[in-house]
Parts: C-alpha cells; structure tokens; sequence
C-alpha cells in the first residue's frame, strides 16, 4: 500500500471537525425527577426472581402517556396602563384571542384543562378561549404562570430592561416549570393536553428549559400575542417541540 502524507493530514483534519461536533452535554433523561430508575428503590439482582420483581417495579413506574403542553401568550393589551387591572385587551387583542380559540376548536383536542396566569390580560384571553372550548374543561388560575423576568438573559440586550428582579422572579417561573412540565403520571392511562395561557418571558424560558438548552438563551427567542407554543413529552423523557410561535390560524394585521 502506499503512504500519501497528504492524505493522512485531510484525515486529521475531519478528525477535528469531528470533534467539533460533539456535544458538550447529554440528554438528562430525568430532568424531571420522573425516571423509573429514579423512583424504584436500588436492589441486589442476584436470580431471576428478583430481577423480575425489579422489573416488574420498573415497569409500574413506568408513564404510559404522553404530555402534550400548549403554551399560548395573551392577547395584545393597553401597555400605557400603570396597573395590571387596567392592562386589559385592547380591540386586537380581543380579535387574536378569539382566532387563537377557534384555532383550538378545529384542532378538536381532547383538551384536559385550561389554566392561566392571574394578571388582567391572560384571564381576559384565557376567558374567550374558554368560550370556544367544551364545557366541561377544568379552568383553573395560577400566580406562578404570571409575567417576570427569569433570568439574566445572554447576551446582555441594550433593548431589554429587567422590571421585575430576576431574584425574586426567577424561583417562581422556575417552580410553574417544575408544576407543569414532565411526563405524565405512571397511573395515566391516556395522553393528556394541557393549556397555559401565560407571558412572553415566561413561554420562552420554558421552552429552553424543556429542551435542555442553556435557559439564558430565552431573550433571543420572538413571540407572538396568541401564538401557540406546542411541547410534547413522550414516557421514556424525551422532549419535543412540535411548534414554536406558530401564528398561522391569525390574519396578518394580528401580527402586532
């Protein structure tokens, strides 16, 4: 065989690009604390009868369903106002809220619970997409949902200006993540749907959160007022994104 150094330095060379594609982190597969592994209590599998019992523990722990999250930010609202009771809808905000409910009456999911932030102006959206939903949803209000700031955002944005401290804000939006994002309970039999109608900061550090990237990147994400935000937990942990602002159920001039 023979030997072309030329050849030996193209292979160094992707062996370098090969190792520029590795990724720094792997995917934490109980991220939510919700691993079987996680939940069943360590034993010594010495025979077949005790790996069947353990097996068998692993399995009752075991979710079954997938968790379908829909995230929805609140219409547009007066913004001049100086308290959150006068931040109400505005016309359009009125309008992209009722596009965004009959958005979810076509998609006709079996929707398990409606449940939003208990500032003014996600009730207010939360109210009209009610109206175009089954009766019997269970609509619920959470202060963990409300808006705020998360976390330092990375890169610093001269455009961006914390009002509220990140200190006092961020173990509360963290905690609404924990409440509602993680796979479903091993007892569920069927695939559930929930709806939080929330905030832009808060829709955006969720969605980094859930999909384990670095949760300072959430100001370089863009959203739309009632845009749909759709987040997929599957039983063995794994995350998945099925739609990111989508504002495709709205008429162009909504886009405001």
């Amino acid at each position: 065989m023979v030997f072309y150094p030329h050849e030996n330095d193209n292979n160094n060379q992707l062996a370098q690009a090969d190792k520029s594609r590795v990724f720094s982190t792997s995917w934490n597969y109980n991220w939510d604390r919700r691993d079987p592994k996680s939940l069943v209590k360590p034993m010594k599998i010495d025979d077949e009868f005790n790996r069947n019992i353990y097996n068998k523990q692993l399995i009752n722990k075991t979710a079954k369903a997938i968790h379908h999250i829909i995230l929805i930010r609140h219409g547009q609202y007066n913004k001049e106002a100086k308290t959150d009771a006068d931040g109400r809808l505005t016309t359009l905000g009125k309008q992209q809220a009722e596009a965004i409910g009959k958005r979810l009456q076509e998609l006709n999911l079996p929707y398990n619970s409606l449940i939003h932030s208990t500032m003014t102006r996600a009730q207010e959206t939360a109210k009209i997409i009610q109206s175009f939903l089954k009766k019997n949803i269970t609509v619920k209000s959470d202060s963990l949902l409300n808006e705020g700031s998360p976390i330092q955002p990375e890169p610093p944005s001269s455009n961006w200006k914390a009002e509220i401290n990140y200190y006092r804000d961020g173990p509360r939006i963290e905690a609404a993540f924990r409440k509602y994002f993680h796979r479903a309970d091993f007892s569920q039999e069927k695939d559930s749907y929930t709806i939080l109608v929330s905030h832009a900061n808060v829709i955006r550090y969720f969605v980094c959160r859930a999909l384990q990237f670095p949760p300072e990147s959430w100001l370089r994400l863009s959203l739309n007022h009632t845009s749909i935000t759709w987040i997929t937990i599957y039983p063995d942990g794994i995350v998945k994104l099925v739609a990111f602002g989508d504002s495709g159920h709205m008429n162009p001039q909504f886009f405001l």
